[in-house]
């Protein structure tokens, strides 16, 4: 090659060709569009402002990561998360709806089972029988009350322990008429002496008491009901080692006495003032005739007793403690013995009218005198005018009158 002359050039296919026009200088510099500014809106979200092109998310150093999409605007205060109280999910109702329901069962077959226990378990006797001259059913329900001194049942431990003595046969020492109206006026307990002179059918003039002993429960109901003029519709006999066991199983009844008692008879040596008394001194209690009047003093005590024994024994604190209320449902068979005619049912409203204190009118059948009776003994009569008017307004559910209602002494 001379000098002067251009080198021959070679061709390289790696090399790019050269468009026609071409003065092979670089394409001028445009500088990239300015990133916009971000700025909230009212809902506190972020707006781009218009007419200018979205920007590029920036990516965190380190890591690269997709872009997320914009997520819609919290609540003010709002966390993200479930507010609490939020109810639980259908399935988990369900199961505890089906937990309850299977406790509910559970409990209604013990409840029912315990009921068909007591209902076979309780002493049955044949008390109130139909006879020629029996009275009219009158208003509302007539209880008759018996407290047995029967010593079938105690062994010769039990007689020692309650200071029954030996004495053979049954007799009561506790005869009582209890009045359920069917309107509003109040429930009425009527206490029957032992000792008041009456008719026994078939056996004479005799002490009330002897007819329980001549003929038992049955000659005992027809003898009140013909002495009343009262239909009876319920029996409920209660025996000396039942009581004291019940009045135990409640955990004692506390009573409150004015003055002392002491009877080597009855077995109790209670101090005045108020006291828990268990079921061998609280039979003791209700059976003693120590005090100025006797058995009129004997039938307060009883009533007082027996209407604070069933208030216990139906109270919220017996009722849901099992220590008080199993020992209680256990014992009430060998305590009681009700009419072939009676059921389980009829006794809640027996026992909710003795714990009535006082919504209950207490009361000794109104008595005139003592009478000497060849063969018989001491008897009290019974004053006719009065006692024919209390019980004519039991037997119409009518208000009992102040002036023959026999009160404690004041």
């Amino acid at each position: 090659m001379s000098y002067g002359q251009q080198p021959e050039r070679r061709y390289n296919p790696t090399r790019k060709m050269e468009q026609p026009g071409s003065d092979r200088r670089p394409p001028p510099y445009r500088p990239e569009p300015a990133v916009p500014q971000y700025q909230p809106d009212h809902a506190g979200a972020f707006q781009v402002p218009r007419n200018q092109p979205p920007a590029r998310p920036a990516r965190p150093a380190g890591r690269s990561q997709p872009p997320q999409p914009p997520q819609p605007p919290q609540p003010p205060g709002s966390s993200g998360h479930k507010p609490y109280g939020t109810p639980p999910p259908p399935r988990r109702r369900r199961r505890k709806g089906r937990i309850a329901l299977i406790a509910l069962a559970v409990v209604v077959a013990l409840l029912g089972g315990l009921w068909i226990y007591l209902e076979n378990a309780l002493n049955r006797v044949e008390a109130l029988t139909d006879y020629e001259g029996r009275p009219a059913a009158g208003a509302g329900t007539n209880w008759l009350i018996v407290g047995s001194d029967s010593r079938e049942e105690l062994s010769a431990e039990d007689e020692a322990r309650l200071a029954t003595g030996d004495a053979k046969g049954k007799r009561t020492d506790t005869i009582m008429l209890m009045h359920l109206p069917d309107n509003g006026t109040k429930p009425t307990l009527v206490s029957l002496l032992r000792d008041s002179l009456v008719e026994i059918p078939g056996k004479g003039q005799n002490k009330l008491n002897a007819a329980f002993a001549f003929g038992g429960a049955p000659l005992l109901a027809k003898t009140v009901e013909l002495s009343t003029g009262l239909r009876l519709d319920h029996y409920i006999e209660i025996g000396f080692g039942g009581f004291a066991n019940v009045v135990d199983a409640v955990g004692g009844v506390e009573m409150c006495l004015a003055a002392p008692i002491e009877d080597p008879l009855a077995g109790i040596n209670l101090p005045a003032g108020c006291q828990e008394l268990d079921g061998a001194n609280a039979l003791g209690y209700v059976r003693t005739r120590k005090g100025p009047r006797a058995d009129l003093d004997r039938v307060i005590r009883q009533r007082e007793f027996i209407g604070a024994l069933t208030d216990k024994a139906t109270s919220f604190g017996t009722l849901v403690n099992p220590f008080r209320l199993f020992p209680l449902l256990s014992s009430a068979p060998d305590a009681v013995t009700l009419d072939e005619g009676d059921h389980l049912h009829n006794l809640p409203s027996l026992a909710f009218a003795m714990g009535a204190g006082d919504g209950l009118v207490t009361t000794t059948v109104p008595f005139s005198g003592s009478k000497s009776v060849k063969g018989v003994g001491s008897a009290i009569l019974w004053d006719k005018a009065k006692s024919t008017k209390l019980f004519q307004a039991l037997r119409t559910d009518a208000e009992v009158p102040a002036d023959v209602i026999v009160a404690p002494p004041k």
